[in-house]
């Protein structure tokens, strides 16, 4: 129940800097998101809800980034592990995979991709880190020579944390992530 209240109050505290960002001028561009070792940031306009871990249903024969299937308020949403299937996009072993299941996120939670793109998925992270614009990092650069297609620009905060834009639209519309079936 507690987990149920920190959330809800997560979401309030993001709403009320949204309507400040907007009323100052400032606009937030992303959601910032920890999942396993990365820091990534969700383009606030292509990403939905937050919802803590509701119970999905295994199904079968996927692979192992596919979490299952969900029910939110009625509508089904594919869950997909951002982890794990970043881990898998970019070639990482079987070992970085086990890996992240040690890692021990604190919260996890699942943030609904926008109905806009129309591909009904959500995607797990581990820990919800508010919200960023621009502002916030002191550098960026283009994405690495051979990353995925949906990775966007990096950027550097003043803390030296590297966070990696991820394009939802380009995501849900890659093949490896289209492909659930193992």
């Amino acid at each position: 129940m507690a987990q149920k209240e920190s959330l809800k109050d997560l979401q309030a505290r993001l709403a009320e800097r949204l309507k400040l960002a907007h009323a100052t001028g400032e606009s937030a561009a992303w959601l910032a998101v920890t999942a396993g070792r990365g820091n990534y940031l969700l383009p606030l306009r292509q990403s939905g809800e937050i919802f803590s871990i509701p119970q999905w249903h295994v199904v079968p024969h996927t692979q192992p980034w596919f979490l299952g299937v969900m029910a939110i308020r009625g509508t089904l949403f594919g869950t997909v592990d951002l982890a794990r299937f970043i881990a898998h996009a970019i070639g990482a072993g079987v070992d970085s995979l086990d890996d992240l299941q040690s890692l021990g996120d604190e919260t996890p939670s699942v943030i609904t991709i926008n109905p806009a793109i129309e591909v009904g998925c959500a995607l797990q992270v581990g820990r919800l880190s508010g919200l960023r614009s621009g502002q916030a990092f002191v550098s960026s650069r283009d994405a690495t020579a051979g990353a995925p297609s949906f990775f966007g620009s990096q950027f550097v905060d003043a803390q030296g944390k590297t966070w990696q834009e991820i394009n939802l639209q380009t995501l849900s519309q890659s093949p490896q992530f289209l492909n659930i079936s193992a």
